[in-house]
């Protein structure tokens, strides 16, 4: 009884978290829950409180915390900060960081990378190349300046890439038109545990990506999967050697190709979507050596997400396109399973998705929120709300309830 009611309340506590940008498993996907379907911009929003400043990160949970970072301030003075709210929406404490670097897109941010957390220490990234760890009393533990110690990033638009927790270290990945590379440092120390080179040659803007790396578990090892400039890269967690490779992303070597959405992982397959919302491709996320475009399990024209990142979960991968078309499409040939065009036209699509269950939690930048109901043969509509809002982030769903995090607001909405 003991041992089972131990396991009990460790799988409660980690339902009722959401410990970094992508929830729980790092897949978009919430655990079981009762989240709200319906509601408007003022029923059911439990709370909402006002942005210090402007910032895209999507909010993270731990206990009975919720933490976010945001600029502190108007863009051209502002400072990095990382705000810290109770489940009442009460700001419990704000720490600044040094003076930020302000969003260059009309969406964008200095603050654009989301908070990660192990349960002790949180750590954060800003456009700044600020990276640090703070206690959950918001006291600084460490901090370093990336640009500081390893030269100028020179991203075209704003920093998007969130840290990721790999055995003791946080990864961080600066892929640019510079020096690109993956940096480990210790959690408690912030010393460099090692740092990986990530080279290639691209056309223009080509080698910039936006997208976070993913942590995966295959052949009893830790993998980080890292996506961009025209290569998806398997690397060892625990010495940043690259142990497999994919590339014939862009056989043509098009200039333009940046990557911002990040794979999604299922089963061992990793679905990439590139060419700029254009493509979208499958291929095994396990091995070794050098792979081509020929080594792909399936490739697709035509269907894409330029921002938003792809959910991948039983068997199905759904696809936020920029401008809202929604795909499901089979995981293991790539075939499309249905397309719904029922958001087009409302703005863009930066957010990334949420899936709860049979529901699909879809945002875009002119505060449209849609609960969407999916099957096997497409969608319905539940819900559309309005928001006088921009929203980048991703929806979390959380103990029941909905966090939103907005250009002007945070919101928590619940039954």
């Amino acid at each position: 009884m003991t041992v089972l009611a131990l396991v009990l309340t460790t799988m409660g506590l980690q339902a009722q978290n959401w410990p970094e940008w992508r929830g729980p498993a790092a897949n978009g996907i919430a655990e079981q829950g009762n989240y709200p379907v319906v509601f408007s911009a003022t029923d059911d929003v439990l709370w909402k409180v006002k942005m210090p400043g402007k910032g895209g990160s999507t909010p993270i949970v731990w206990k009975d915390r919720i933490v976010l970072t945001s600029g502190v301030g108007e863009d051209t003075d502002g400072e990095d900060g990382v705000l810290c709210y109770n489940w009442e929406g009460k700001l419990l404490w704000q720490t600044k960081l040094g003076n930020q670097l302000p969003g260059k897109h009309r969406r964008g941010s200095g603050s654009n990378p989301s908070v990660v957390t192990n349960g002790e220490r949180l750590f954060v990234f800003f456009k700044s190349s600020t990276a640090a760890a703070l206690d959950f009393e918001g006291k600084i533990l460490w901090k370093t300046n990336l640009m500081e110690e390893y030269g100028e990033i020179s991203y075209f638009w704003d920093l998007g890439s969130s840290p990721v927790l790999a055995g003791n270290n946080v990864v961080f990945a600066v892929m640019h038109e510079g020096a690109s590379y993956l940096l480990a440092l210790d959690q408690v120390t912030g010393k460099v545990a090692w740092k990986a080179d990530r080279n290639y040659e691209c056309k223009a803007e080509t080698a910039q990506s936006y997208s976070t790396p993913l942590v995966v578990g295959e052949g009893g090892r830790t993998t980080l999967v890292v996506w961009g400039a025209d290569h998806l890269t398997g690397h060892n967690a625990e010495t940043g050697k690259m142990i497999w490779s994919y590339s014939g992303f862009n056989p043509t070597q098009r200039p333009y190709w940046r990557t911002i959405a990040s794979p999604a992982v299922s089963e061992g397959i990793a679905v990439v979507p590139f060419g700029r919302g254009m493509h979208l491709a499958g291929m095994k996320c396990i091995g070794s050596g050098n792979m081509t475009g020929e080594d792909f399990l399936w490739e697709k024209k035509g269907i894409g997400a330029d921002v938003a990142t792809p959910i991948a979960s039983n068997g199905k991968v759904y696809v936020v396109g920029h401008t809202g078309t929604l795909w499901c499409v089979d995981l293991y040939t790539g075939n499309e399973l249905w397309k719904n065009e029922e958001l087009v036209g409302n703005g863009a699509f930066f957010s990334s998705p949420t899936l709860a269950g049979n529901k699909l939690y879809v945002c875009n930048e002119e505060g449209d929120l849609y609960v969407c109901e999916v099957s096997t043969s497409g969608i319905k509509i539940l819900n559309h709300t309005k928001f006088d809002d921009n929203f980048v982030s991703t929806p979390v769903l959380v103990r029941d309830r909905m966090l939103l995090r907005g250009t002007k607001n945070l919101y928590c909405i619940g039954n």
